[in-house]
């Protein structure tokens, strides 16, 4: 899951890191582990002290967090600190993992972890939701909320991932260059969803023959 490319060149950090294991998928899965990564990709580095006063836990709960995500490769000590106070980094700017295994281990923990990665979403999409009547009438204007129903194979689908995220590739490169950034840009979240959607019902087309004796003069 997530988007697959490499590094713009000069990109220091890894472009992503890959989760295999069922263990760190389901411990990736926790909540406050997302947004700890997450605030470590968008702001890191940064201290358990930090990341206390950012998400509202305590710094025992931040560390103990930060720990476990460092266990299974997602987050890492960085440079700089002072006794105690040792800062974290993130390891790679995305997270993937399968969207396919006959592992049922791995395909179990690999759908219980997109399943709350889209809670996550959805938490933030709420949170933005209620608080955009505080943002400048530009923004609430450029901002995008809706759907689109089409039809496609999977062949189509896969197609139509990988040209979207050729479109952003441009704007993703700016995230590591602050200096290529317009002045006014800011950081825009850009959701990509594109499910099969079983609750519409498949259309059955039916093929009628007509019986020989109603055939007309004319009909062949």
């Amino acid at each position: 899951m997530t988007p697959s490319a490499e590094p713009p060149s000069g990109d220091e950090t890894p472009r992503s890191v890959r989760l295999t294991d069922p263990r760190a998928l389901r411990a990736y899965a926790h909540p406050t582990r997302m947004a700890l990564v997450g605030l470590l990709r968008r702001s890191g580095p940064f201290t358990a002290t930090r990341a206390a006063e950012l998400t509202g836990e305590s710094v025992a709960s931040c560390s103990y967090h930060l720990r476990i995500l460092a266990k299974y490769g997602l987050v890492e000590e960085a440079p700089g600190g002072r006794g105690r106070e040792k800062p974290w980094r993130a390891t790679a700017r995305f997270t993937h993992w399968p969207d396919h295994s006959e592992d049922s281990g791995v395909a179990q923990a690999a759908d219980s972890l997109t399943v709350a990665v889209a809670e996550h979403y959805f938490k933030r999409l709420t949170r933005a939701m209620e608080r955009r009547h505080q943002l400048p009438r530009e923004w609430r204007e450029a901002e995008q909320f809706g759907d689109s129903l089409v039809y496609l194979t999977p062949e189509e689908l896969t197609e139509l991932g990988e040209r979207m995220r050729e479109l952003l590739r441009p704007y993703e490169e700016r995230d590591t260059d602050p200096g290529g950034r317009p002045e006014g840009a800011r950081a825009v979240s850009v959701l990509r969803i594109a499910f099969l959607d079983r609750e519409i019902p498949e259309e059955v087309t039916e093929v009628r023959e007509v019986p020989e004796a109603s055939k007309k003069e004319g009909d062949e």
